[in-house]
């Protein structure tokens, strides 16, 4: 499980087997996790993340969104 972002005390990461889905990032904190689509940044699913968190999530994602698509991009291809 690759850490791809670290972001106050969240962890932006994706699983080995991730590949076979579209890009995406499962952020972390606290027994929480979300999984977010990079391409249009909707919520795939969220696990304990409140409103607030997961909203303040979104947008950090679609600060990031560019330098993950690259990450994921470099590790598993387009």
């Amino acid at each position: 499980m690759p850490t791809v972002l670290r972001w106050r005390g969240y962890r932006f990461f994706w699983y080995p087997y991730d590949a076979i889905e579209p890009a995406h990032v499962h952020i972390f904190k606290d027994g929480a996790e979300c999984k977010i689509w990079l391409h249009d940044l909707s919520v795939a699913f969220n696990h304990g993340h409140s409103s607030k968190a997961l909203r303040a999530l979104i947008e950090k994602t679609k600060e990031q969104q560019v330098h993950l698509l690259g990450v994921w991009n470099d590790q598993f291809g387009e």
